[in-house]
C-alpha cells in the first residue's frame, strides 16, 4: 500500500494495490490491520456512507461532528473524481485552522483518512461522481457543525470550473470560520 502523509498532522493519503489482468482487477480495499498501521491510528469504523452527484460541480461540505460523536473518515470514490478538503479545527493543534487537499478518483484509487478533529467537504470533477466513505461514529444530527465553503478567513483554492458551485441550501446557510463554535481536544 501506498502511504502519503499530508500536511496537516493525521490525513493520510492511501492506495490500496489493484493486482490485475485480462480480465479486470481485483483489490483489497480495506483491511483493518493493514490500515491501522499505515494511518498509524487504532480507529473502528462503524458505519459507511456512499453519495451519488449528477454533475460536475457539486459541492458538499464543510462538515463534521462535535464531541461525543466527532468522526474520523476514510474516504474514496468508486466513480468520477473529487478535490478532497479537510480543514483542521481541534482547538489545541498548530494547524488549527488550516486546509489540505487532494484529488480522489475511480482511475487513481486513492483514499484519505481524515482523523476526527476535521471538517471535510468535496467537489466534483465530473459527473456521475460516486463517494463511499466509512465512519467511526454514527451520525448525530445536533452534533453536526460545519463552515461554509468560501469562506475568506480559510481561502480554501477550490478548482471551480464554470462559476458557482452547486450547494445544498444546508450548506449554503453554514457559518463562517469566524463564527464558528465548536470545542473539539
Amino acid at each position: 500500500m501506498e502511504v502519503e502523509r499530508l500536511a496537516l498532522a493525521g490525513l493520510v493519503r492511501l492506495v490500496p494495490p489493484r493486482l490485475g489482468d485480462e480480465r479486470g482487477f481485483f483489490s483489497e480495499t480495506f483491511n483493518a490491520a493493514r490500515f491501522r498501521q499505515a494511518a498509524g491510528t487504532d480507529t473502528v469504523f462503524v458505519q459507511d456512507n456512499q453519495s451519488l452527484s449528477r454533475q460536475a460541480g457539486v459541492l458538499r461540505g464543510l462538515h463534521g461532528q462535535r464531541a461525543p460523536f466527532a468522526q474520523a473518515k476514510l474516504v474514496r470514490v468508486t466513480r468520477g473524481r473529487i478535490f478532497d478538503v479537510a480543514v483542521d479545527v481541534r482547538r489545541a493543534s498548530p494547524t488549527y485552522g488550516r486546509w489540505a487537499a487532494t484529488e480522489l478518483s475511480a482511475e487513481n484509487w486513492a483514499q484519505l483518512f481524515i482523523p476526527a478533529g476535521f471538517l471535510h467537504g468535496f467537489y466534483t470533477l465530473e459527473p456521475e461522481t460516486e463517494v463511499q466513505y466509512k465512519v467511526d461514529a454514527h451520525y448525530a444530527a445536533d452534533h453536526e457543525i460545519g463552515v461554509v465553503w468560501n469562506d475568506p478567513e480559510l481561502g480554501i483554492a477550490w478548482p471551480l470550473e464554470g462559476g458557482s458551485p452547486l450547494l445544498s441550501d444546508k450548506d449554503r446557510g453554514l457559518p463562517t470560520f469566524a463564527d464558528f463554535n465548536a470545542s473539539f481536544a
